[in-house]
């Protein structure tokens, strides 16, 4: 897996930092960001008939909009490797 680092939030302390990253092979976009608190998880899982609980391997993560620009970079990147 070829993973490329897209951006970091700039407005984080390095430490605890929602980030993006771009994997052109697998067409993948990975994403670190919050844990969203208990009610926001409840609200996310109720948004339609279709969502269940969020299994095990999966997660619901938080980023800031800020960082949307680099989400689209990412969309980018993975959309370019499709056509190659």
């Amino acid at each position: 897996m070829a993973v490329e680092f897209v951006g970091i939030d700039p407005d984080t302390d390095r430490d605890h930092c929602p980030t993006v990253w771009a994997d052109r092979e697998a067409q993948e976009i990975l994403l670190q960001g919050w844990k969203p608190d208990t009610r926001t998880q409840a609200q996310c899982q109720g948004t339609s008939p279709a969502n269940g609980p969020v299994p095990d391997d999966e997660a619901i993560v938080r980023i800031p909009a800020r960082m949307i620009p680099m989400v689209r970079e990412a969309c980018d990147a993975v959309e370019r490797a499709q056509l190659r």
